[in-house]
């Protein structure tokens, strides 16, 4: 891990002086005492996560609870939570349609900021033990993980916050980090992206974001910040 609470890049410089040389560090930033955070949080990646770690099956986390958890957990003042998932056409399947449209709905009450895309699907094919080959459908999210990174971006310029809590494990959310580094330097003021993931000894992926703080949410904290409501359709 290659982690950094102050993303602002200070420089050391020496002057002259009658006296001999002064050396001086300048560009470093001072640390808000209160850091306000905008959660960002990938819906797909952390329902895998949480189902590799904990062995849940559908996504039962209330994000705005969890949202608040993790910033309270590490001190920091909850701004804002925002949420991004994909979601298959009633054609498509109805079941995770019904799902969504009535989760979605009600983080939505909750005063969560929610982007939504429609899910593709595409054919594919494996080869099976015996020489055969089995064909099924999957389905894929296309532009969370840029409109996430956008999103950021935006909301560091703009100065809306002072953490950015990212929750995914997906590496290519790595070079945002970069680009809030240079953003920071620029603006002169301390700054820090993390990446939140559900953890376990039975995860698959024990791994943050690259280049951003790592926190690792264990089953007690999670357990906490499940949602009461199953929105789940019932099976006819």
């Amino acid at each position: 891990m290659v982690l950094s609470s102050n993303l602002s890049t200070p420089r050391l410089i020496s002057l002259r002086a009658s006296g001999g040389v002064i050396s001086l560090w300048v560009g470093m930033a001072i640390e808000p005492q209160v850091k306000r955070a905008i959660v960002f949080i990938d819906g797909q990646n952390l329902f895998f996560g949480a189902k590799s770690a904990f062995g849940y099956r559908w996504p039962n986390y209330a994000v705005d609870r969890l949202a608040a958890a993790v910033c309270a957990q590490q001190g920091w003042q909850c701004a804002g939570v925002r949420f991004y998932t994909g979601v298959p056409e009633p054609g498509d399947n109805t079941f995770w349609n019904q799902f969504w449209n009535a989760k979605l709905a009600a983080m939505g009450t909750r005063g969560v900021k929610i982007f939504r895309r429609g899910l593709r699907y595409r054919n594919q094919t494996v080869k099976l033990p015996g020489g055969g080959s089995h064909t099924f459908l999957v389905a894929q999210e296309k532009g969370i993980d840029i409109r996430i990174a956008l999103d950021i971006v935006h909301a560091v310029r703009a100065k809306l916050c002072d953490v950015a809590l990212v929750f995914s494990q997906d590496q290519d959310l790595s070079e945002v980090a970069d680009e809030v580094r240079f953003i920071s330097t620029d603006q002169g003021r301390w700054f820090k992206i993390a990446s939140a993931f559900p953890s376990s000894p039975t995860s698959h992926n024990t791994r943050g974001i690259n280049k951003t703080d790592w926190i690792r949410v264990d089953r007690a904290l999670y357990d906490t910040c499940i949602d009461p409501v199953d929105y789940r359709p019932r099976r006819p």
